[in-house]
């Protein structure tokens, strides 16, 4: 069984990695508009305050907001079928709280899906892609706040209409699952944040636990009622959750390592799944709370509503798995949770651990789990691309990294899997959301831009380019 007909080959991006124009035509703060650079030694962090001669990635990224023509073109060149972007909140409503929306920002994104489809691209628009207006943060911590879900349906109410002719497919929230951890206080769920704080503070009190997973929760009801009134706006739109997908592996045959393993897998990947596709919090979450005295505040009603807005397909990233232990052994960074080193596989120069055999196993549970079409939304390599002698970027080992990630896809689909498509992360190179780095590079299109803010951001294309290109006009039938 080859790649369906209709498969959706693409490319994504986030507005606060990649769209830059941050203060720009009336857009208002975001809360990564605080968030300073840093590298794989050095934790990007927090600031109160915009200060003086300190860099903030996302305040230009890669320039999109002046580039997004020429970046279009490339990927109509690419033969894309589905390009995956973030509408950024604050360029809609500046303060989050905004009586009218912000009119030049709304006429920016028809600009954008109109040049979408004159290439007969699909926009696929992630609503909320780590995107909260730094207002909303600040008065209400963020998504701790249920007033905060009234504000996201106002938002999801003018993007809805506005857009309903142009876009067709949405995802609700980024790697929604990533609030069940410490370091989605700040970045999803915009929770306040303290002057010069590291941005992936490992420290919580009780009570910052029990309101980050108020926050996740209050992104549940969120979600249920965006689903429930994008189809009324619409009947033929396709609304999908969005999850940060890592397979996790025991270290060992003791089952105190496969209990370990189960845990992970129910806690990191499974628990928003459930909530958003079965529209129901799991026995498992209910026990994990329990064990950990967690208190998540949820009101009379909310139940029937995560039931009522369950979503139409189940998106993911994946980037790596993992491995877990029960014994003290060396831990490895990874996307979602550190792990133990895993000997079987080779890492990027980042620490990822590279495993394409590890996606066609999630693809297999996720679709035995929901029974729902899939979508691979975010994929690929983040490494830095060095020009050679001729000027060019020839970038193999990226080229053998997605060879390797589409046998698995391939694989899945001969094996019974509805995969839908495949767009793959940072298609035109972009900000590290981790680090804060332009050097750890994904695309398949070079951005000039460094680490301290210099280059003229023109584009060009990698080795890469001509086989993804190549890949696409084949429909994966040559790999």
């Amino acid at each position: 069984m080859p790649f369906p007909k209709n498969f959706l080959w693409g490319g994504a991006t986030a507005a606060n990695q990649f769209e830059g124009g941050w203060n720009e035509d009336g857009k208002g703060e975001s809360v990564p508009d605080h968030i300073t650079g840093g590298t794989r030694e050095m934790p990007r962090h927090f600031t109160r305050n915009i200060e003086p001669n300190t860099y903030y990635p996302s305040h230009m990224a890669s320039d999109f907001y002046h580039h997004y023509k020429e970046d279009i073109a490339l990927y109509g060149e690419l033969g894309m079928k589905v390009f995956r972007m973030s509408i950024n909140w604050a360029r809609i409503y500046p303060t989050g709280e905004d009586e009218h929306p912000n009119e030049k920002g709304i006429a920016f994104y028809h600009s954008v899906f109109q040049e979408l489809h004159k290439y007969h691209i699909e926009p696929l628009v992630t609503m909320s892609h780590y995107e909260l207006p730094f207002a909303l943060s600040e008065k209400y911590n963020g998504w701790t706040d249920r007033r905060v879900i009234d504000c996201f349906l106002k938002y999801a109410k003018t993007i809805f209409t506005e857009y309903k002719d142009e876009v067709k497919c949405w995802l609700t929230f980024n790697e929604i699952n990533i609030g069940a951890k410490f370091y989605g206080r700040l970045m999803s769920l915009g929770m306040r944040g303290k002057g010069g704080q590291i941005m992936f503070d490992p420290h919580e009190t009780k009570e910052e636990i029990n309101d980050r997973f108020t926050a996740l929760h209050n992104q549940f009801v969120a979600s249920a009622k965006a689903v429930v009134l994008g189809h009324s706006i619409n009947p033929d739109f396709k609304i999908g959750c969005m999850i940060a997908g890592m397979q996790v592996y025991p270290y060992s045959c003791n089952p105190a390592d496969a209990a370990l393993a189960q845990e992970a897998m129910e806690m990191t990947n499974w628990f928003a799944g459930d909530v958003q596709v079965r529209g129901a919090y799991p026995f498992y979450a209910q026990s994990y709370f329990k064990k950990h005295d967690i208190h998540v505040r949820m009101e009379e009603g909310d139940a029937e509503i995560l039931k009522k807005g369950t979503v139409d397909f189940y998106s993911f990233s994946y980037y790596q798995s993992a491995v877990v232990s029960t014994e003290a052994l060396k831990k490895t960074n990874g996307n979602m949770m550190r792990g133990v080193r895993n000997p079987y596989l080779k890492a990027s120069a980042w620490g990822w651990e590279i495993d394409p055999e590890g996606l066609r196993i999630y693809l297999h549970e996720v679709y035995g789990r929901y029974g729902i079409p899939v979508m691979i939304v975010e994929n690929g390599l983040g490494t830095a691309d060095e020009k050679s002698s001729d000027g060019k970027i020839h970038d193999d080992y990226r080229i053998d990294y997605l060879r390797q990630h589409f046998k698995a896809m391939k694989q899945a689909i001969e094996e019974g899997v509805d995969l839908m498509g495949y767009t793959m992360w940072g298609i035109t190179d972009l900000v590290s959301a981790s680090t804060g780095e332009m050097k750890k590079r994904y695309g398949v299109i070079y951005v000039d831009r460094d680490d301290e803010g210099h280059g003229d951001f023109h584009r060009e294309k990698k080795d890469s380019f001509d086989y993804y290109k190549h890949v696409i006009e084949t429909n994966g039938e040559d790999l």
